[in-house]
């Protein structure tokens, strides 16, 4: 499919609801220390980061890398506000009245969502400084003012024209389509499609693939999934047409011989996060339509398995969760929709 020029792309989503206030803060991922930034707090900082690479969580798992950058850059925002304040104390300087006044900046940029989220990633930054240097945790202080997670927030569901269109620019699956970057993101397309976290894809591993009975195993990552030796995912049969043509050109690879299923192109190595989502966003723009995240291929995952009459128990098998309020919530904004589609499907009742 021939790449559409447009000015503003299309959207990939099935609702149409109004999208999150646009934030006037520089994100958190791009806070970093400054030249007047305290040096006594970028120590501090340094040691955190190695202290959360070398204990586990409350789950008795190593922290996931992904996990100590999010909770390092949590720092760093409050970090950043302290320079700006022209705060020179340490960390362990702060206050509850310190750490509120933080929070309601960070609240007057961002949504409600993304302070919670900062507030939650710093609570173990604190319980490592009562815990390291012996000083009162804001968050046991009765004054902490907490910010909720908003309520009914609705993940976005992906259009089925987005992922058809998505496909298309990859080659739609023809045999005839041997380019090794084209026929490698089709396939990983539709594994996402198969509910997939984007980590999970990732870690995939070629001894995981076993296309003769169409299915994956996926090995738990973290937290509250699945326990043991990882969960089996069934494949699609356009699937595992996908993977068998991928392996097979995955063969010319400089670097086959790796065991990671999922490989660079121009031969680099094992693909990372940064290149599923540029992938992800240049197939997007290729198709015509704005910016996507990965995760969102399993909120669209549930939708299509709730809409196709899987049970519950089966899907949050399927997918690794524990607790139904996950497929609640990853499921949300397709819900009415669901449920006008099933009553209509009845007829006349009487």
């Amino acid at each position: 499919m021939a790449a559409k020029s447009t000015v503003a792309g299309r959207s990939p989503l099935r609702s149409t609801a109004p999208k999150a206030r646009n934030t006037r803060a520089v994100p958190v991922t791009a806070v970093l220390a400054t030249e007047h930034s305290s040096e006594e707090r970028a120590v501090m900082l340094s040691e955190y980061a190695t202290h959360l690479r070398t204990v586990n969580n409350k789950h008795g798992r190593p922290y996931q890398e992904k996990t100590v950058r999010t909770y390092v850059e949590a720092v760093r925002a409050l970090e950043q506000w302290m320079t700006r304040e022209r705060l020179e104390d340490d960390f362990t300087a702060l206050d509850t009245a310190t750490v509120n006044n933080f929070f309601r900046a960070y609240y007057d940029s961002h949504d409600r969502g993304g302070t919670n989220s900062v507030q939650r990633n710093l609570r173990t930054f604190f319980s490592w400084l009562e815990d390291e240097f012996d000083v009162p945790n804001p968050y046991r202080d009765k004054k902490f003012q907490r910010y909720s997670a908003p309520t009914g927030g609705k993940p976005k569901t992906l259009s089925s024209d987005f992922i058809t269109d998505l496909l298309k620019v990859t080659g739609n699956g023809h045999p005839r389509v041997r380019e090794f970057e084209k026929v490698r993101d089709h396939a990983m397309i539709r594994v996402l499609t198969e509910g997939l976290r984007a980590e999970e894809l990732l870690s995939l591993r070629l001894e995981y693939v076993n296309l003769n009975q169409g299915l994956l195993q996926v090995v738990p990552l973290k937290d509250a999934r699945a326990a043991g030796e990882g969960r089996i995912i069934p494949l699609q049969p356009k699937t595992v047409i996908a993977l068998t043509r991928y392996l097979r050109a995955r063969e010319h690879h400089k670097l086959s011989d790796s065991g990671w299923l999922w490989l660079g192109s121009r031969n680099r190595g094992h693909l990372t996060y940064s290149g599923l989502y540029r992938m992800i966003n240049r197939r997007a723009k290729d198709a015509g339509y704005d910016s996507v995240s990965p995760h969102q291929f399993r909120h669209t995952f549930a939708d299509d398995l709730l809409s196709a009459g899987v049970a519950e128990g089966d899907i949050m098998t399927v997918a690794g969760w524990k607790d139904p309020s996950m497929l609640r919530r990853y499921a949300a904004d397709m819900a009415t929709t669901r449920a006008v589609t099933a009553v209509k499907r009845m007829g006349d009742r009487y």
